[in-house]
């Protein structure tokens, strides 16, 4: 079990700026006693006291896969992980300039698709989503996820929730900067309260999409 989430010391945004002047491995083995103690510490800490209301997390490994990848650097500038992820919880990412926080659906098999636009088009349950939806933003969260430029076939391209049924996959977000709340356990409230606002939308893709 790791220690009490208390939230990231300054050494962890100090680390990720030094990272991103000098990639390489000489850099992280010489520090890398500080992406333990400050980077990777306290988001164990973080994901591990979140499991128990929201299912089980992981925090993502420092090496970048870069088999297919043009940019060869071999770190990851940001610390990332998730709890529970699909129906409750959702993704932190912390990096030298802003901590992100989301929650919702990243990814749908093609016959769970094919029911969230079903009942997207359906006039209940796809007035159901605008509201939630609409509530969300003006609440300052960004809708995330990949979209089509055109409202899938068998539907009408002039359909009232065209926007919505152009998407692929639908999830809340909010980037928060950097703040002074992320060097304190105030940062784990904040986080909950983004899986507390995407709750509706998750509930809603329980309902309407399994």
């Amino acid at each position: 079990m790791a220690s009490t989430f208390r939230g990231w010391p300054e050494e962890c945004q100090r680390f990720f700026i030094g990272l991103e002047l000098d990639n390489s491995k000489k850099y992280f083995d010489a520090n890398r006693a500080v992406y333990e103690e400050a980077v990777k510490g306290p988001m164990v800490a973080l994901i591990e006291s979140l499991e128990s209301d929201y299912g089980p997390g992981k925090v993502f490994r420092a090496n970048r896969d870069i088999r297919f990848s043009k940019d060869k650097s071999p770190y990851k500038t940001n610390i990332a992980g998730y709890a529970g992820m699909e129906g409750s919880g959702g993704y932190i990412s912390l990096d030298a300039r802003n901590l992100t926080v989301a929650s919702g659906r990243y990814e749908f098999t093609p016959e769970e698709l094919n029911k969230y636009r079903k009942k997207v088009a359906s006039e209940a349950a796809g007035n159901q989503l605008v509201a939630i939806v609409t509530k969300i933003e003006r609440s300052g969260y960004k809708i995330g996820g990949e979209e089509l430029k055109r409202v899938p076939p068998g539907f009408p391209q002039d359909h009232p929730r065209e926007r919505l049924l152009r998407r692929k996959l639908i999830y809340i977000y909010k980037n928060f900067g950097l703040q002074p709340w992320l060097g304190s356990a105030t940062a784990r409230k904040q986080i909950i309260k983004v899986f507390t606002d995407a709750a509706p939308l998750n509930e809603w893709m329980k309902r309407n999409v399994g």
